[in-house]
């Protein structure tokens, strides 16, 4: 079942950041180390740059046989340093930026791996973690312990937190020399959909495209229940939905469908058959679909092509 809405429409490494404060460019250019899933050159190179909190860590690096740029550094927000991970390909550009918001279980290598792989289409691909304001670091272990952690950093979050958030993000990329100033593209998974769901409405003058995959809560009983601003969504809104999916079940895309026919949205929902909640992640054990998944990234790159 695929419905299609309205019809789709054609178409810096300093920053500017109060109290800068001086730190270390880690640079890697050579001296290769294989390590799956990746194969990372290394060579640090101590250089002193400015920026505005912490210590960022640049790094050349092969991604499926593309050379490539990474950094994890400290972006400044009203509430604190949210630790980034940003990939974007090592010569040319300026390159249209990608919001990446990460599922619930945290950040972890294998969304590294998927920014990356988004990133050598010719994206710069920010993927913050969202948990910054409770935890620098955290990742879901399997234990009933952290998985009620994980809940605990997923209820703490709104959607106008993680707005906030994206604004930050494109501050800092507006001062990246390699991350294009014009239209923005953007991606949620899980709790992510209605962040980017959100962001799209709220931020529709850099947000051209947005995509929420096996999305939660994007049309809820609540008063920031994101299908609320569906009309103010100026670009292009795509929703990716597993067949069977208990935290996004078909009543509640059925109802989001409904409001979005009526608002005018540029939209489309897709339901991807035979799949379950997180059949885009590789180590997904039991959920994920290969097939699905590898749809996923041709609908998102369709999309980016269109509209960035």
């Amino acid at each position: 079942m695929i419905h299609q809405g309205t019809q789709f429409g054609a178409n810096k490494f300093t920053t500017c950041i109060p109290n800068l404060q001086a730190r270390t460019v880690l640079d890697t250019q050579s001296n290769l180390l294989c390590s799956l899933p990746t194969v990372i050159k290394q060579l640090f190179i101590k250089q002193p740059l400015v920026t505005n909190i912490g210590l960022s860590t640049r790094k050349a690096t092969h991604f499926q046989g593309k050379a490539m740029q990474e950094q994890e550094v400290d972006i400044q927000t009203k509430d604190g340093a949210v630790n980034t991970f940003i990939t974007h390909p090592e010569e040319g550009g300026p390159y249209p930026v990608i919001l990446f918001l990460m599922d619930a279980p945290g950040m972890r290598e294998e969304l590294h791996d998927m920014a990356r792989r988004i990133a050598t289409v010719g994206y710069y691909v920010m993927l913050p973690n969202l948990y910054y304001r409770r935890a620098r670091e955290f990742t879901i272990d399997g234990t009933p312990e952290s998985r009620e952690i994980m809940f605990g950093h997923m209820n703490s979050l709104t959607n106008r937190m993680v707005v906030e958030d994206c604004e930050s993000l494109l501050a800092f990329a507006d001062g990246e020399k390699v991350a294009s100033d014009g239209p923005v593209g953007c991606t949620g998974y899980c709790m992510s959909g209605p962040f980017a769901f959100a962001a799209a409405a709220q931020l529709g003058d850099r947000i051209k495209a947005s995509a929420s995959f096996h999305g939660v809560r994007l049309c809820v009983d609540t008063d920031d229940s994101p299908h609320l601003d569906s009309d103010k969504i100026p670009g292009e809104m795509y929703i990716g939905c597993a067949e069977t999916d208990d935290w996004a079940p078909s009543e509640m895309i059925e109802k989001l469908d409904d409001h979005m026919k009526a608002s005018g949205t540029n939209y489309r929902i897709e339901w991807y058959p035979g799949t379950e909640h997180g059949f885009v992640f590789p180590l997904r054990e039991g959920k994920y679909h290969k097939a699905a998944s590898e749809r996923h990234y041709e609908r998102l790159f369709a999309m980016f092509k269109r509209n960035l």
